[in-house]
């Protein structure tokens, strides 16, 4: 940065939305941070977003380049429809500007292969919001594989068969908006609500996808929108598992069961509600450890942590290319009846 490192990190917020909103009320209420700036191509939006988060009149834009170009900014935060996420975050790091991108990170895995080779060759934050990564819960449950280690380890426990669903009213709530239009969202509730599910795996267990066999049912005739979807997954250390995503439930439920050779880690979650995490031992007994919720960051916090220290966001744009790696392979999978090799690298 070129500012004075004890002055606020100015963030400039594109899309004023929900995430926009949300996450820049995060960054609002931190005293290392300030909503510099808000693009939206929608006026009304653009103004109540404006309104919320407090910035002046002139500081707001319909055209976010318009507000890259001239604007003092350290920092960007990108909550915009999926498919507009890599323009946004490309025009942003070439302005050496971290970034904070809602999920998923990009809808094409050539972008998302992009985004990856940039973050790893820049000194900027570029950090994707899956909140999982943050949650607890999950994080003690990655230890078990992991060796209690942030970059893995010498784990003496490799998971050998998962099974993970989400259900959600997402068709009837979201019908007839940006979510359910493929061409802004890049397909249906896999790449919505279910991103966070496949990405919560993935980190999770840190397991591989091989390959993937995908059975959907569409919304639309172009067999684009998902209504439901089950990924069944083939992992390089010869794992195998399900993943599923049903989006005409009366209500959000939320459970993952991975099996290993010493017993199982629980996850399950009630609407957005914190994880609970339970363990199953050899013996058939069933354990609830201890999970300290008392030191949880939000996104911005954490955000803010590693643009102050430099520190690996917790989810990476690697993390990302994963995600999008399965995802696509599913997406064709299901298109075409036939079983996909997930290629990321």
């Amino acid at each position: 940065m070129s500012r004075a490192t004890s002055e606020p990190v100015r963030v400039g917020v594109v899309g004023g939305g929900y995430i926009g909103t949300t996450v820049g009320e995060l960054f609002r209420r931190d005293p290392r941070s300030t909503p510099a700036a808000l693009a939206d191509v929608d006026a009304r939006t653009r103004r109540e977003a404006g309104e919320t988060l407090r910035i002046p009149e002139a500081s707001r834009y319909e055209a976010y380049a318009a507000m890259l170009d001239a604007e003092p900014l350290d920092a960007v935060l990108v909550g915009t429809p999926h498919t507009l996420h890599y323009e946004m975050v490309a025009a942003a790091l070439d302005r050496d500007l971290h970034v904070l991108c809602d999920k998923p990170l990009t809808t094409d895995l050539g972008r998302a292969r992009d985004l990856a080779d940039r973050a790893e060759t820049t000194d900027r934050v570029l950090m994707v919001g899956y909140q999982r990564h943050l949650n607890p819960a999950f994080q003690r449950a990655r230890e078990r594989w992991h060796g209690g280690e942030s970059e893995g380890g010498d784990a003496a426990l490799s998971p050998d068969y998962l099974s993970a669903e989400i259900t959600q009213n997402w068709l009837p709530q979201f019908e007839g908006t940006w979510r359910t239009d493929p061409d802004r969202s890049g397909g249906g509730n896999l790449y919505d609500t279910g991103s966070h599910l496949v990405d919560a795996v993935l980190w999770t267990t840190g397991l591989s996808p091989a390959w993937v066999d995908a059975e959907m049912a569409f919304a639309d005739d172009e067999r684009r929108v998902d209504r439901r979807a089950i990924l069944t997954v083939g992992f390089e250390n010869g794992a195998t598992g399900t993943i599923a995503v049903h989006s005409e439930a009366p209500c959000v439920r939320e459970h993952v069961r991975v099996w290993d050779e010493a017993g199982a880690v629980y996850l399950d979650g009630r609407q957005w509600e914190a994880r609970e995490l339970s363990t199953v031992e050899s013996d058939g007994a069933t354990v609830v450890p201890f999970v300290d919720s008392e030191t949880v960051r939000n996104k911005a916090e954490a955000f803010l942590d590693c643009v102050a220290t430099g520190e690996r966001p917790p989810a990476t744009a690697r993390d990302a290319l994963a995600v999008t790696a399965l995802t696509e392979a599913a997406y064709e999978s299901a298109r075409t009846g036939a079983r996909v090799d997930v290629e990321p690298d």
